[in-house]
């Protein structure tokens, strides 16, 4: 019998002509629809019925979601974060939910460290002078010798310890599970407190999964904590973060920069108090976004679906 799959991840849409033989092969009709970031949970309770997989992005995929799905046997994630999927309700639905964890280390430590070193120097502000016909010259920060606090010590956040290492930052990591002492010894970063990260950083690096209870990690309290001027990346979840909170950081001066590569809703809104300052640098939750990177995860994700709908290779 032909197997219906929803394939709702931006990055397998844009490849997907590369597999259309593969799917078709394998007697798998694939249904593409248009997005832009993720479905909505009101447009997946539309037609969730009628598939037995998904190959998903970051589409909110509820219990009332998976209720209606009856036909449905496995929700691929294309990527690491499940914080979308209801796991409880599809392990009480039988239906299977898998990832592809530590598939982008390098491709987002590599974006994390251009925002720290944007964020040094001004270089986005430098770039719009001189399209604007100017010749802006602002000081900058040295990155050797200052400290870069990482919250989230897994592949990613290692990856971000060492390229900092690489500059000459000392490094602070912060991470729910505890830090093995040789992974402290081999990444040269030393384990400590949420709060001493939070006082003694010149740059937070979120890096951590989003959970309910880290939702709005860093709010006005924490805020409170953080040195004046310090500088935040944010290449993990949108809403470890209070957008009020940081909005009223920028605006006191306590927090001197912000890189965002996600956001509480994405895209972010047009009328977002974020898009005043300067000092920010806005990405498209496309840290992870490589040629590289692309095709090894959607090769994981296909056969996470296969595995899922007990098709064999």
């Amino acid at each position: 019998m032909k197997k219906k799959v929803l394939i709702t991840c931006p990055h397998l849409q844009k490849t997907i002509d590369h597999y259309r033989s593969f799917f078709a092969e394998r007697n798998i009709e694939i249904v593409v629809p248009d997005i832009v970031q993720q479905m909505s949970e009101a447009e997946l309770l539309e037609i969730i019925a009628q598939f037995d997989g998904v190959i998903a992005g970051d589409d909110p995929f509820t219990a009332q979601v998976l209720q209606q799905g009856k036909r449905l046997k496995i929700v691929a994630k294309w990527g690491i974060g499940v914080d979308a999927i209801d796991r409880e309700a599809a392990k009480e639905l039988g239906i299977a939910v898998k990832n592809t964890p530590d598939v982008f280390s390098d491709e987002v430590a590599d974006v994390a460290l251009g925002y720290i070193i944007l964020l040094a120097r001004h270089l986005h502000k430098l770039d719009q002078s001189v399209r604007s016909g100017g010749w802006l010259q602002l000081p900058g920060m040295t990155l050797r010798g200052k400290t870069l606090g990482v919250i989230g010590v897994g592949s990613i956040g290692r990856g971000i310890v060492k390229r900092g290492v690489a500059v000459g930052m000392s490094i602070l990591g912060y991470d729910i599970m505890p830090i093995p002492d040789a992974v402290q010894a081999e990444f040269g970063v030393q384990s400590v407190s949420f709060e001493e990260l939070l006082q003694e950083s010149d740059f937070i690096a979120l890096s951590c999964n989003l959970t309910p209870e880290n939702h709005h990690l860093l709010s006005h309290p924490q805020f409170q904590l953080m040195k004046p001027g310090v500088r935040l990346v944010n290449v993990a979840r949108g809403p470890l973060i209070d957008e009020t909170a940081l909005v009223a950081a920028l605006e006191s001066g306590k927090v001197a920069g912000a890189a965002l590569d996600v956001f509480e809703v994405e895209p972010l809104h047009i009328n977002s108090p974020l898009r005043q300052f300067d000092q920010c640098i806005f990405g498209t939750h496309n840290s992870s976004h490589t040629k590289e990177a692309v095709f090894r995860v959607n090769e994981m994700a296909i056969q996470n679906l296969l595995q899922g709908l007990g098709i064999k290779e």
